[in-house]
């Protein structure tokens, strides 16, 4: 079963996939977040071209564990993609906290200079996302 992993940012989206195994999640694309209509279009264009058959969402969790308006922001955009997608799609969602920071680590850790590769991070936070949801399962 192949997962596509979303980090869903007012500016960019970060989108991830998992191999067919379900082991290992891989950067695959960021996709614009504006205007929304296009970045959903676009979504399920990767969601088909993948063969995913399950979405896993990040969702901005407070350190104090509540969800404030950044996850309702996600909540809804997860909603309206999930319309999108084949009937009975499995929208998860995953809980966030970190993965930005983790992924600027992991790609300073390996020489890239963050600057120039904001797009590369929201690929990475979204690998972090679906790989914490892989491994939970």
């Amino acid at each position: 079963m192949i997962a596509l992993g979303i980090d869903h940012g007012d500016a960019r989206i970060g989108v991830a996939a998992s191999d067919a195994l379900g082991m290992l999640a891989h950067p695959v694309a960021t996709v614009p977040a504006q205007p929304p209509e296009s970045a959903l279009r676009r979504l399920v264009e990767i969601f088909h071209e993948r063969r995913a058959a399950h979405v896993v969402m990040g969702l901005p969790i407070r350190q104090d564990g509540t969800e404030g308006t950044a996850a309702e922001k996600v909540r809804k955009f997860a909603a309206r993609l999930a319309e999108l997608l084949p009937a009975g799609t499995p929208v998860d969602f995953q809980d966030e906290y970190g993965s930005t920071k983790s992924a600027a680590e992991q790609l300073s850790a390996s020489g890239r200079r963050m600057h120039r590769h904001r797009p590369v991070i929201d690929q990475a936070a979204a690998v972090v996302i679906l790989q914490e949801w892989l491994d939970a399962r």
